[in-house]
């Protein structure tokens, strides 16, 4: 009977550390069920200092997709713009424009639409292509070549205000009821 037991416990358990080797922005698992407390809840990792991407581009894009959709998500879905703070929707907005400055995408391209395209641009270039990661990084949206723009993406400065408004996200979800 024990050993029924220790296999029931261990089940969750490997089934939790199966989640954790998948790609970290793409983990909700914390979030149970939630992507968008999910993402809260790794955006201090993610975003808390955004030079730990330095030489990473891939990851650069994916870290900034997850500040456009924390950013998004906080304003627009009918819960989490009921939860979170009002202090924590303008840090988010805040955020999302220095981290855009840094990068050199226009402050007034939607949210929703920088995100697919930098989490384009990371995936491709996890995949090896660099050529549909500068297809993904060039248009209206972007206010420098998109060669520049993955030279950005790999030589992330610290981000004050990105950290700052990762970690108040991060502090709502934990807070905030499930």
């Amino acid at each position: 009977m024990k050993r029924r037991a220790l296999l029931a416990l261990s089940l969750p358990a490997a089934l939790l550390g199966a989640g954790c080797a998948e790609d970290p922005s793409q983990s909700y698992l914390w979030g149970v069920g939630d992507p968008i407390r999910g993402t809260a809840l790794n955006a201090t990792r993610m975003l808390g200092d955004t030079s730990r991407w330095d030489g990473d581009p891939a990851g650069a894009a994916i870290a900034a997709a997850q500040l456009e959709f924390l950013a998004r998500s906080f304003r627009e879905d009918p819960i989490w713009s009921v939860r979170a703070s009002t202090a924590t929707v303008q840090e988010l907005q805040q955020a999302v424009l220095q981290m855009r400055e840094a990068l050199g995408i226009s402050p007034t391209a939607p949210n929703a639409v920088i995100e697919q395209l930098l989490r384009q641009a990371g995936e491709a270039l996890r995949a090896g292509s660099q050529a549909r990661a500068l297809a993904a990084l060039s248009g209206p949206n972007f206010i420098v070549p998109p060669q520049e723009v993955l030279r950005r993406l790999g030589s992330l400065p610290r981000l004050n205000r990105v950290s700052a408004a990762a970690g108040m996200a991060g502090n709502d979800a934990f807070r905030r009821p499930r």
